[in-house]
């Protein structure tokens, strides 16, 4: 902000630098008005402007760059699925864990669900994993797809929600294709 001592000038022109900045204060015959103001910048000026628009290019990168990596979660969890991980998705879980498995269901801890998880993917070696859908509803995000195995395919369905910033899952849904 420029804090300028008007002058009680007619018809000149007072010169007046405020950090590298030329204010040309043009007084007009009426001493208590001021008629225009023109700018100069000098290469000073253009340096500093040069210094605070590139630093705020690279903020911006930055705070975009971040929020596209909120929703790498899924995708982690999603490679954990293909190879058939227990222990890569119960990095991902949340406390408490919801698994539908076609034999059983019920509410595990996270530590419960990475063991059930891990009995399930030994019975069940997997081939690939192909998702179907994805997408974002109710604060989380959620993806359908189809788990292939050896002993059969299964229509998958992770649940996850999003807390403190970061998405956990809770709840997966393994369901028998014939």
């Amino acid at each position: 902000m420029c804090v300028v001592k008007l002058l009680y000038l007619t018809n000149r022109h007072l010169f007046y630098e405020n950090h590298a900045l030329f204010i040309i204060l043009v007084a007009r015959s009426d001493p208590r008005t001021v008629a225009y103001f023109s700018f100069h910048t000098t290469a000073k000026t253009k340096f500093y402007m040069k210094k605070i628009i590139s630093t705020l290019t690279v903020f911006l990168s930055l705070v975009m760059l971040s929020f596209t990596n909120q929703g790498t979660n899924l995708d982690e969890v999603i490679g954990a699925l293909k190879d058939g991980k227990a222990s890569e998705l119960g990095k991902y879980m949340d406390e408490n864990v919801e698994i539908s498995l076609p034999d059983k269901s019920n509410s595990y801890s996270k530590a419960q669900a990475v063991l059930v998880l891990k009995d399930f993917f030994d019975n069940n070696e997997v081939k690939s994993f192909e998702v179907k859908h994805k997408g974002d509803q109710n604060g989380g995000q959620y993806c359908v797809g189809t788990l292939q195995t050896k002993s059969g395919n299964y229509r998958t369905t992770v649940f996850m929600k999003t807390k403190t910033g970061k998405d956990y899952v809770k709840a997966i849904r393994f369901q028998s294709v014939e």
